[in-house]
């Protein structure tokens, strides 16, 4: 039986999601090693792979369950009781075709910012950025909305076979003190995301024109390879159907 999952994790002890040979340190390791513990030998397959230091709040894995795991519920509970720093929020039945990656619509990221040093209970979580104009950033970010090859905006060293992404919506909000910018695309390349948080914020504060960042973007000329922090990002949702 197919199942999927959507759960949350602090990413700031592993070394990302992704399962590699040089460190069990592993978001993908440590549920599977837990899932191992339960007579599960299925591989699990993200939604998408994050960064070391990045967190979840709404990743989605799928992975397929012996035919004595009938009670998701207790599944839950025993899988929470054995994780740390990883919580599974829900498990559901899927279709047997359903796949956490390639059935994905949509994926939402959001990164949380202070312009004040966050206290030694935050840093882990809210990352840190000077004063900005709020109004440059929103022009900053509208600029990446659409569909465009950001050949210029990730990092190499993962096999894709197109860069063009589309980005259907960015948003800046500002609560209580905390700065929340947001991206909803059908998909983003390795660490995406930071780079261009870090050339929007760059844009906000005057160290980058609106100008170099489109010609970034088009790939005439590439102005900054720099990434935002990675406290501050969080996989927020994955939409389906």
């Amino acid at each position: 039986m197919r199942v999927k999952a959507v759960i949350s994790y602090d990413g700031s002890p592993y070394q990302g999601f992704q399962k590699q040979k040089s460190t069990k340190m592993t978001i993908t390791a440590a549920i599977e090693k837990a899932l191992a513990s339960l007579q599960i030998d299925s591989p699990i397959v993200g939604s998408g792979r994050t960064d070391s230091g990045v967190h979840a709040t709404g990743q989605v894995i799928h992975f397929d369950l012996p035919d004595f795991w009938s009670d998701l519920e207790k599944l839950k509970h025993n899988l929470n009781r054995k994780l740390t720093d990883i919580s599974f929020k829900h498990i559901s039945v899927a279709a047997n075709d359903f796949h956490a990656r390639f059935s994905a619509k949509k994926r939402v990221y959001r990164y949380v910012f202070k312009t004040h040093k966050p206290s030694v209970f935050e840093h882990k979580y809210i990352s840190y950025y000077e004063a900005f104009d709020p109004a440059l950033l929103i022009n900053a970010l509208k600029i990446f909305e659409g569909e465009h090859d950001f050949n210029f905006f990730h990092k190499t060293g993962t096999i894709t076979h197109t860069t063009i992404r589309k980005i259907y919506r960015t948003d800046y909000v500002e609560r209580n003190g905390y700065h929340f910018i947001y991206f909803q695309a059908n998909g983003f390349l390795r660490s995406q995301v930071r780079m261009m948080v870090d050339a929007a914020m760059r844009c906000a504060r005057g160290d980058m024109s609106i100008t170099q960042l489109q010609e970034q973007l088009t790939c005439q000329k590439k102005h900054t390879t720099k990434l935002a922090p990675p406290e501050g990002l969080y996989l927020s949702r994955i939409v389906y159907g």
